[in-house]
């Protein structure tokens, strides 16, 4: 256990991620204070996933696996929570974290935002470049309730947000098309959201 409430804890959802969750956790895990954490749910992989999980051997990461599969919505439910930080950070378990990104959206978040998100560049399978920005394909960064009605622009892998938002998060409705769509229109209604307008995460597409 933490001696101290975590500043940072990342909810990672894993389904059969054997293939990339360890180079996410590590470009994760580097950027992280000592007393950080990642809360890994993991959806009944029927591969090695959990096993390569607890093999990285760091005291920061907790993993939670369930017994039956349920889900993408229903895996990040329990991931968040079961977060105790102050800031809440979604990851996928087949992404990138680029240098820079913890302090970017945590700084966004100490100068007042419930929610702070950055841009992504869009990778492939075998790691290659793409597309540059994922926001430029969505057509830009517009962050309002009634934009993201008609476009959800919150990526929920590029997003954090303050403790105090999980308190209307959750439960996440079964209705809602996902889960970050959800996450982002509710921190819209609460405001203020913060854009980092740069690429803080490779988001592999495949």
């Amino acid at each position: 256990m933490h001696a101290t409430v975590p500043q940072v804890s990342v909810a990672l959802a894993a389904y059969n991620g054997a293939a990339y969750v360890a180079e996410q956790l590590r470009s994760i895990l580097v950027q992280l204070a000592s007393d950080d954490e990642i809360v890994v749910v993991d959806d009944a992989s029927t591969d090695a996933t959990r096993e390569i999980v607890s093999g990285l051997g760091d005291p920061r990461l907790r993993l939670l696996a369930q017994p039956v599969n349920r889900g993408v919505r229903a895996s990040f439910e329990r991931a968040l929570a079961a977060t105790r930080g102050e800031f809440v950070f979604l990851a996928d378990q087949d992404d990138v974290w680029l240098p820079g990104k913890r302090d970017a959206l945590v700084a966004a978040l100490q100068a007042g935002a419930v929610l702070a998100l950055g841009d992504a560049t869009v990778i492939d399978a075998a790691g290659r470049e793409v597309e540059p920005s994922f926001m430029a394909r969505r057509g830009g960064f517009r962050g309002s309730f009634a934009a993201t009605l008609v476009k959800n622009r919150y990526l929920g892998c590029a997003m954090a947000f303050r403790r105090e938002l999980l308190a209307d998060i959750l439960p996440i409705p079964a209705a809602v098309p996902m889960h970050d769509m959800w996450i982002g229109a509710l921190a819209a209604l609460r405001g203020p959201v913060a854009y980092v307008d740069r690429p803080l995460m490779q988001y592999r597409r495949h």
